[in-house]
């Protein structure tokens, strides 16, 4: 299978707990930049055909880059069971692996709530991934699921933060704490009259997202 024609690929790819279902939207022959995105919580239905991952791949996949997201374990066709989000690291690593031997370009990992705790918690310390793009950040413990973001505090990679102002996982002081509390660069961009899902401020999402790029990755 040639993942570097220019139709979209679905295939399977190694993952720790068994085989990862995965989707790579091709990009440019000439991108410097290949791209990852995590999706939502897989326990409460979440996937890489979510609205708010493939509005994000659709934003990065516009500058000719390209795009690969993947299912965590247990979501969709991956194997595997759920893990709390400890094992979803590796299934990050897993698909940063993919990646390198693919293109051999630098990362920009976008993630989703889950996506986003699970994805950036890989990515910070990872020196394939030159660029974070954290959507919905969960920063409020909510029916027992809590994430820390102290990891932000030493990942001086630039990073986009985009919340919905009625995001109930979060919440304006809980999250600009944890911004502010984060090493720079960061933008943090709230969507007005935004819920979680950003439902209906879709496109307001990729607008924001395709500004940042251009002036944050090296041309």
């Amino acid at each position: 299978m040639n993942l570097h024609s220019n139709s979209i690929r679905s295939f399977f790819l190694d993952g720790p707990a068994g085989r990862l279902e995965a989707i790579l939207n091709p990009g440019a022959p000439a991108a410097r930049y290949a791209a990852l995105v995590c999706h939502p919580h897989p326990v409460f239905g979440g996937t890489l055909h979510n609205k708010v991952v493939f509005h994000a791949m659709k934003a990065i996949n516009h500058f000719g880059i390209p795009v690969l997201r993947f299912n965590f374990r247990s979501a969709g066709r991956s194997q595997g069971e759920h893990d709390n989000g400890r094992g979803e690291v590796e299934d990050v690593l897993a698909a940063l692996d993919w990646l390198d031997r693919e293109f051999q370009l630098p990362v920009v990992l976008a993630g989703f709530s889950f996506g986003a705790a699970v994805g950036l918690r890989a990515a910070c310390p990872e020196p394939r991934v030159t660029a974070l793009i954290g959507l919905g950040l969960p920063v409020a413990p909510i029916e027992g699921r809590s994430y820390s973001f102290r990891f932000l505090d030493d990942c001086p990679k630039p990073k986009l933060f985009v919340s919905g102002s009625q995001d109930i996982f979060g919440p304006a002081p809980l999250l600009e704490h944890t911004i502010e509390s984060s090493a720079g660069p960061k933008t943090l961009v709230r969507i007005e009259n935004a819920d979680h899902f950003f439902a209906g401020k879709l496109h307001e999402l990729r607008d924001v997202i395709q500004d940042w790029i251009p002036k944050t990755l090296v041309a």
